[in-house]
This record gives structure tokens, sequence and C-alpha cells, in this order.
């Protein structure tokens, strides 16, 4: 009991001395514990900036589709020039469709032209998308108002198409184009509504900025068009992708000519790109925070080793009167251990505060509902954890030449 409580004063007394010295230099510690506070909420902000890009370009990527699979035909050298039987045509899409209904929950196709629109007495190029049914499902689409195609639609071949929002807009400025006849091409017509893609596809679709969809029965009538450009494929899970692009180049392959090559991708291997590069961002943006912290870790030791050359005659009067080295050791471990500590904390309160002060402002912005800055809370115990260990190892060098100095020639110091 009487060691417990002689070990519990020592640590008190060194933790006490070490504050009043800490008091009697108020501004020098606190210029010294600037470079940890910036380098603690580097860190904080870091992976915070790095999470919330990973977790955007990711949604981006998934919003076209984590499970898609996409086909179409390719030139090819040992086949010479492309002919019209190498090319994906509805017969295709059923035999897809059939030939693996318990892997896949939609199979959709579509065909572009580059066509012209009459937008106020003037031309304008547009591209003319024919599609089939659960193209929309595939390539989320989002129905502003109006409503997609239907089964008659697509079997009657319906006069019917549906605009993007910013041909909707340029068209028809100021009326509701729900109803309204737009002429493409010499084709005209009736708009049934109106949509946009939920995210942006990186040029990984047939949709342009200004484009126009209709069923693909009725391009496939008045074009003569009787093939698809794209082939989509949804597999159920993501386990099942491999298994679905594999199989659906083996049923294209199978119905065509052997010399016909058809090039079969997934997003999945998208997807683990861009986990990999976020992952590598991540970690150089934190090597940059740490060599802040190194920097500030240096700062450290040179204040603390002026401090010790300032403060040589006081550490030989203690130790004269009996302080041992660790005692020595240990205040001066101590000071610098409650810079950095105190940086730490300050640090990481500034980079938790601003995501969450973005959050709060992004929810006043409809258009960024949804959004949010996530903050890791293993970048705010790393932070503290790197900080104090930078004021641990930065101060130990200062400490050890304190306890090392001799009472006679510290007594002797001016």
């Amino acid at each position: 009991m009487a060691t417990t409580q002689n070990t519990a004063a020592f640590w008190s007394e060194t933790w006490s001395l070490a504050m009043q010295a800490l008091r009697a230099n108020k501004m020098r510690a606190m210029l010294t514990m600037l470079g940890v506070i910036i380098g603690s909420g580097s860190i904080v902000l870091v992976v915070t900036v790095a999470l919330g890009g990973q977790r955007y370009v990711l949604s981006q990527i998934e919003g076209i589709g984590a499970n898609l699979v996409s086909a179409r035909v390719v030139s090819s050298g040992d086949a010479g020039s492309l002919t019209i039987e190498d090319q994906i045509t509805p017969a295709d899409l059923e035999a897809v469709k059939q030939g693996m209904p318990q892997l896949v929950s939609e199979v959709a196709a579509a065909n572009a032209l580059p066509m012209t629109v009459v937008v106020n007495g003037q031309e304008r190029p547009v591209t003319l998308v024919g599609v089939t049914q659960g193209f929309n499902r595939i390539r989320n689409l989002a129905i502003l108002h109006g409503r997609y195609f239907d089964s008659d639609d697509m079997d009657s071949r319906s006069k019917v198409c549906l605009l993007t929002e910013d041909l909707a807009r340029r068209a028809f400025p100021f009326d509701d184009p729900d109803g309204k006849d737009i002429q493409v091409g010499e084709l005209r017509f009736t708009v049934i509504g109106v949509f946009k893609e939920r995210t942006a596809t990186f040029g990984q679709t047939e949709i342009k900025q200004e484009s126009v969809i209709v069923p693909f029965s009725l391009l496939q009538y008045y074009t003569g068009t009787q093939y698809f450009r794209t082939l989509y494929v949804l597999a159920n899970r993501s386990e099942d992708i491999p298994v679905v692009t594999r199989e659906v180049g083996d049923i294209l392959q199978s119905r065509h000519r052997a010399g016909a090559q058809y090039r079969v991708l997934n997003s999945s291997g998208i997807l683990e790109t861009a986990r990999q590069i976020a992952l590598a961002l991540m970690v150089v943006l934190i090597l940059i925070a740490l060599i802040a912290l190194v920097i500030s870790g240096v700062g450290i030791m040179n204040i603390m080793l002026v401090t010790v050359t300032e403060r040589t005659r006081e550490i030989g009067i203690r130790k004269a009167i009996g302080a041992t080295r660790d005692a020595i050791r240990y205040q001066f471990l101590m000071e610098a251990m409650a810079i950095s500590g105190t940086g730490a904390l300050a640090g990481i309160a500034i980079g938790v505060a601003i995501p969450v002060l973005l959050n709060f402002l992004i929810g006043f912005i409809p258009e960024a509902a949804g959004i949010t800055v996530p903050v890791s809370w293993i970048s705010v115990v790393l932070a503290f954890v790197v900080s104090c260990s930078t004021g641990l190892v930065f101060g130990y060098l200062p400490a050890n030449r304190a306890a090392g100095l001799q009472p006679t020639e510290s007594l002797r110091h001016e």
C-alpha cells in the first residue's frame, strides 16, 4: 500500500511540475503546439476527404450498375470486316434471357443513331436511342414526369418517346412536354415522359445530354435496323458476375460465325480499380499529414532542448535536493506529451468540426440531398495516437539530456 501511495505521489508531483513549467511559458507552448494541431487535424481531414471521395466515386460507378454486364461486337483481324451476321440481334437477347434465368434479373438492349430534332424552327443534333423493355431499370433511369414505355408501346410500335431533361427544357421551355409532338428527322413522336440518368455514366451508355428514346420495335420498323449496338445483362448477385460474363460471351460466340469477336465487360473491375485508387490516395495523403507531424515533432524537440538549456540551474537544484534522473526525465517527457496531446485534441476537434459543419450546410441544399461527408473514428484515434507518439519520441532526447546533467555543473550554469 505504501509503495502504491509513493508511486501515485511521484507521478502527481511530476505532472504538477510539468504543468507549472508550461504555464510559465504559455506563448512558447502554444506556438510549439500549433504544428501538432495542424498535423493531427490534417490526418482527420485527409481520411475524411479520401473516404468521402471514395464513397462518391463508388456510388457513381454503382449507379451505372454494380452487377451490370455489357456486350458488343468488335472487329476482328481474323474475321475481317464486320457483317450483319455478326451483330447482336433480338434473338440473341432472348437466348441470353432463356439461358441464365437463375443468374440474371434483367436483360435489355439498345441501339443509337445520330439524328436531328426541330427546335423553334431550327435543327439540332440529337441521339435517337431505340431501347427494349427493362432498359430503364438496367440503366437506372429516373422518370421525372410522365411514364416509361409499357409492353403495349413495345408490341404495337407506338410512335411515342421520352426526352432527356436538357432536351425537354430546350424544346419546350414554357410548356409541359407530355402529350406534345416532336419531330426527329422525318419522324414525329408523341412525348410521354421526361427522364434523366440518376448518376453520371462516364460515357458508358448510349444516352447523351440531348437524347430521344423510343421503343426498339419502332426504330426497327422505320429504319430497318435489325440489331443492337449493346446488350445489357443485370446479374442477381455480385458473386454471379464472373459466371454471367463468361456465359454471355459463350452464348453470343456460339450463335455467330467463328471469326466474330465480342467484348463482354462488367463493372466489378472498375469498382475494384476505384477502391485501389482511393486506398492509394488515402495512404499518400496520410503520409503527407505524417510529414507535418514529424516537422512539428522536430519543433517540439528544438523547443525542449532550448528549455533544458534555460532551466539547467533549476535541474541542478532539483538534483541537489534529491531528485532522481527518472524524475527529471519523466517531467520533461510529460511536458512534451502535454504539448502534443493538447495539440492533438485541438486538431482533432477542428478536423471533426469541419465535416460536421459541412453536413449541416448540405442539409439546406435540396440538390445535395443524401450526400454526407463521413467522419472516420479510426482517423480520430490514429491522429491522437500518432500525435502523442510524436511528442514522446521527439521529447525523449531533450528529456534524456536533462536527466543526464551533473548537479555541480548545472548549479554553476548562468
